[in-house]
């Protein structure tokens, strides 16, 4: 099941990875159109893929719970639009959650690929967009990502549906927590690795910085629900550390995780931001 708005580039390799796995598997795909141009619809159709639409106002969330509403499955496996699955990926899950009947909750490895090489950097920090390595051993963990995640039925009679009214970083978080409050396992399947894609085009400094900003900003809303949003004293020192690197390092990637940390801080700064 694929959520996507209004990226109908990114769909299409999504889908070309996928479909031929589902085949094989005997599932089928879903692509949950959360955009309004009906692109999405097809691009879908030249696939196989069956389309269903997301309800307004829309939401990555709300297209979770519409996708898992329409779908036949008892296992229902979740990845975003911007990824693409090499050979035996869907296996890999599938053979996972076989392996692990008494889990409900599953996810594999999410890594970069950014074309064209993406912006210089020094090698000292993380890739500049979401990924996941948990190790090369499958076991039991406290959250994976909605990018790569599948779940039994089950698992929404224990914790109930996605919350809707979440948006961007710890959507899926959330949901997962609650998931393992009333007695649920997560299963980090090392096998069932895909990567997350970003064209050239997306891929530059600008691009990057653009949505590091907006994801900071989210991030820091995540922190605040969970009630480990730190102070905006740690927050500055931090947008600072990440400053001193950009100069220190003579490294491109650093403004990104500037950009990342100024989201932070900027919403740290709202009137309610210590507070909410």
């Amino acid at each position: 099941m694929i959520p996507t708005r209004d990226r109908p580039g990114y769909l299409g390799v999504a889908l070309e990875s996928v479909v031929p796995q589902a085949r094989t598997a005997g599932a089928e795909v879903i692509v949950v159109d959360d955009g309004r141009d009906g692109i999405a619809a097809a691009v879908a159709g030249r696939h196989g893929a069956r389309v269903v639409a997301a309800p307004p106002p829309g939401g990555l969330n709300r297209a979770r719970n519409a996708g898992i509403a329409a779908a036949r499955a008892d296992l229902i496996v979740l990845i975003d639009d911007d990824v693409a699955a090499p050979p035996g990926w869907l296996n890999a899950i599938l053979d996972g959650a076989a392996s692990a009947p008494d889990a409900d909750v599953f996810g594999g490895p999410i890594r970069a690929a950014l074309e064209g090489g993406g912006p210089p950097s020094c090698g000292r920090e993380t890739a500049p967009i979401t990924t996941l390595d948990l190790g090369r051993a499958d076991r039991d963990v406290e959250v994976v990502w909605g990018a790569n995640m599948a779940l039994r039925r089950r698992a929404l009679d224990r914790a109930g549906p996605f919350d809707e009214r979440l948006s961007g970083p710890g959507d899926e978080e959330e949901w997962e927590r609650r998931y393992r409050a009333a007695g649920g396992r997560v299963r980090y399947v090392a096998a069932a690795g895909l990567q997350h894609r970003r064209t050239a085009a997306d891929a530059t400094v600008r691009a990057l910085a653009r949505a590091a900003y907006r994801q900071g900003r989210a991030s820091r809303r995540c922190d605040l629900r969970k009630g480990e949003a730190p102070p905006l004293r740690a927050e500055l020192r931090t947008l600072t550390g990440c400053v001193w690197h950009i100069a220190a390092r003579r490294c491109a990637n650093g403004l990104i995780l500037t950009a990342h940390a100024a989201g932070r801080t900027r919403e740290a700064l709202r009137p309610d931001g210590e507070a909410r």
